[in-house]
């Protein structure tokens, strides 16, 4: 049984803003009420699911919560304890937790999806022919922020998306056509879990989707940054002439692996035309993107003043897309396209999270768009992976700042072509030969990251400010 509302709603705004994934961190909480509660499982230990209703200067953004409740807490779940009532249901002392660390009572969710179970006002869905083992014990995985993954054995991933959104997420509507499309790419689909629709017509809220644990796989930004690394320590000649050399003469180079992925990234495009289609839109269309994007650069500037001295080049970009503006060919895309979003596993590369950038709105991430705007965007991680080790003082040898510099932009330089080079011979759309619609993607992109950067990591902000001094040169 729940502790008191009055009682647990005050443990969770005390609690809530001190969690990696709450977006309200910049303002207090005005109002936190509890908007659904499931029971999952009775006893002791019980598990209910909520979805916290929490209201800040003047919206409301809702957040999904596993509680676990019992009587004695074990050590173990001691740092992710929300409250206690001392005088609980029977005079007896409730302690609540929260029950995505608890291995004991994840287990419901298997089992719930194994059976396709609707309990009030969940729904646990198996994707057709997936057969779910319920025996596997849980690990979250820390790292993230916005989310947060349970590793179920070494077979499965499940996704809790901890603050909702109305609708189908992207990333399960995306990732679920895929599946059914046989594409090699993406981890299979075999669950997932969603909350009834508020209002007639609306569509269901999805909680939660459980894939595929890709466990022999390495995310792309690690390997990338390894073999940055290794080209940074490579002994060069002294003088100018060291500065010619291809960052493939280093240990660990990385072209080889950005061609595959590369093709990989064509045919997942090729697939997401066949599972959604593909539309034209008109000129005028490609007018209005571009003017949108320089409107963004405007504002872009005005709240980061070290962008100005590079506006004048992305306009060029951006009036030059305008100009020559024709039909284009859009379809659904990745849109936040990464080298973070990509696994390298034994069998090829995998790409993850189709949600979207976290900055746009939902009806933005769900727009379509020409496939090179993902290119564009690997391209972008390629520069960002090149100079992440640049901002981390002392993990990197000791060598004046524009021999770093240098070297970062060589090797940015080759494994962008590398990419680019396997994306076309796989079939994809050859950026070569679309230069006016890469600039302006990777342009609109490298604003993105500014902005982003400015009021999220502003250590990083030299990392898009650099590479743009090399892009519009």
């Amino acid at each position: 049984m729940l502790p008191p509302r009055a009682e647990l709603t005050r443990d969770l705004a005390d609690w809530l803003p001190r969690q990696r994934w709450f977006g309200g961190k910049d303002g207090p909480i005005d109002e936190l009420s509890i908007g659904t509660a499931t029971e999952l499982r009775t006893g002791d230990p019980a598990l209910h699911h909520l979805v916290l209703d929490v209201r800040q200067n003047g919206t409301t953004d809702h957040y999904q919560l596993l509680l676990g409740v019992r009587r004695e807490l074990p050590d173990r779940l001691r740092h992710v304890e929300i409250g206690r009532d001392a005088g609980g249901a029977g005079g007896t002392r409730a302690r609540t937790y929260d029950a995505a660390h608890d291995p004991d009572l994840t287990r419901t969710l298997l089992a719930a999806l194994a059976d396709g179970a609707s309990i009030g006002p969940l729904r646990f869905h198996h994707a057709g022919g997936a057969r779910i083992r319920t025996d596997l014990a849980s690990l979250p995985i820390t790292a993230e922020q916005s989310n947060t993954s349970l590793l179920f054995g070494d077979a499965y991933i499940c996704k809790l998306f901890r603050r909702l959104s109305q609708g189908v997420n992207l990333d399960l509507e995306v990732n679920l056509a895929l599946t059914r499309q046989g594409c090699a790419h993406v981890p299979a689909v075999h669950g997932w879990i969603e909350l009834d629709a508020g209002e007639p017509g609306e569509e269901p809220v999805t909680l939660a989707l459980l894939s595929d644990y890709l466990h022999t796989g390495a995310d792309g930004w690690s390997l990338a940054i390894a073999s940055v690394r290794d080209w940074f320590a490579y002994p060069l000649p002294s003088g100018d002439e060291w500065a010619e050399l291809d960052a493939a003469v280093a240990g660990g180079d990385f072209a080889a692996e950005a061609e595959r992925l590369g093709a990989a990234t064509a045919q997942v495009h090729r697939a997401l035309a066949d599972a959604f289609g593909v539309t034209t839109v008109p000129a005028a269309e490609v007018r209005a993107l571009a003017a949108r994007m320089n409107a963004e650069l405007t504002a872009t500037c005005r709240a980061v003043p070290n962008l100005a001295p590079h506006a004048k080049a992305l306009t060029g970009a951006f009036l030059d897309l305008a100009a020559r503006a024709a039909p284009l060919a859009v379809q659904r895309v990745h849109g936040d396209y990464h080298l973070g979003q990509v696994l390298r596993t034994e069998s090829g590369w995998a790409l993850l999270d189709f949600e979207g950038e976290p900055a746009r709105t939902q009806s933005e991430r769900r727009a379509l768009a020409h496939p090179l705007r993902d290119v564009a965007g690997m391209l972008r991680s390629f520069e960002y992976a090149a100079r992440f080790l640049i901002t981390k003082a002392g993990t990197v040898p000791t060598e004046s700042g524009p021999h770093l510099e240098t070297r970062a932009h060589a090797w940015a330089a080759r494994n962008r072509a590398a990419f680019c080079r396997g994306y076309a011979a796989a079939g994809g759309a050859d950026p070569a030969a679309h230069s006016v619609l890469m600039h302006a993607f990777e342009f609109e992109k490298a604003v993105y990251e500014v902005r982003y950067e400015a009021r999220n990591r502003p250590a990083w902000l030299p990392v898009p400010l650099t590479s743009l001094a090399h892009l519009t040169a």
